[in-house]
């Protein structure tokens, strides 16, 4: 149990990771910092989101104004939910405070510092950990969830924190057209896609793993497209500077480093 959970909580939380605990821990967060920042008079606060607060069967490229018009993806509607509350907080912030308050969605992410754990991980840190090991183990197979048609779209972190940055010292009149939008959103992405097949096949050349790979169509495949419409930051002047094989090999290397430590 995290330690900072009051004692009321104590036999009732969970052990392991799920959407109990995202819903609270994520709701926890932006309540706690958004709340303390309108105390300390904070004028300008970016509140960082995630793409999967739009709806499953959304249009491609999706847009800001796609959110709550349609289901959420079952998988993360928990954790997609705290995000829209945050999102809500922000905008609520803005009427009746007049704070400048502004929310940004990025899409799936990667790069040093990954959890690579097989159970917990995101899609390219188990792809790297599994050709990896799949390598070094001499095996002639690597198995992957489902089936390889998804479509996804990855930023590096770098380029992340870049454009938070970058967002945060916009001049007056750019990052105020934001707080006035409805919701105060703008998507972060790269604008580029590609299947998971092409995913696993991009992470096996960096890795150097030529185990072929069988695809576990047992396992879900979750949301068939998810490609963010990134217009809205192109337009104010931003674009991801790092390449997805760059990023990978980059990521690669890391790992590489933490397995020898």
């Amino acid at each position: 149990m995290s330690s900072w959970l009051p004692p009321r909580w104590e036999g009732f939380w969970l052990t392991q990771p799920g959407p109990g605990e995202f819903i609270f821990e994520n709701l926890a967060i932006e309540v706690n910092v958004i709340h303390e920042a309108l105390g300390a008079g904070v004028r300008r606060l970016l509140f960082l989101g995630s793409s999967c607060i739009y709806p499953t069967a959304c249009p491609q490229p999706i847009k800001e104004e796609y959110l709550l018009t349609g289901p959420l993806e079952n998988t993360n509607r928990a954790y997609a939910l705290a995000k829209i509350a945050g999102i809500e907080m922000c905008r609520a912030a803005n009427f009746q405070y007049g704070t400048k308050y502004i929310a940004a969605m990025p899409t799936n992410l990667y790069g040093p510092g990954d959890n690579y754990d097989l159970k917990t991980s995101h899609v390219i840190p188990a792809l790297v950990r599994k050709m990896h090991e799949a390598k070094t183990g001499g095996e002639s197979s690597v198995t992957i969830w489902g089936t390889g048609s998804p479509r996804r779209e990855f930023l590096q972190v770098d380029d992340l924190a870049d454009a938070c940055v970058f967002l945060m010292k916009l001049p007056a009149e750019q990052y105020d057209a934001i707080v006035k939008m409805d919701p105060p959103l703008v998507n972060v992405g790269s604008g580029e896609e590609l299947t998971i097949a092409e995913l696993a096949q991009l992470i096996g050349e960096v890795v150097g793993c030529t185990a072929k790979i069988r695809w576990d169509r047992e396992q879900p495949d979750g949301t068939p497209q998810k490609l963010l419409d990134a217009s809205r930051m192109r337009a104010l002047g931003w674009s991801p500077t790092i390449a997805l094989r760059a990023g990978v090999a980059a990521t690669y290397r890391h790992y590489l480093r933490e397995q020898s430590l």
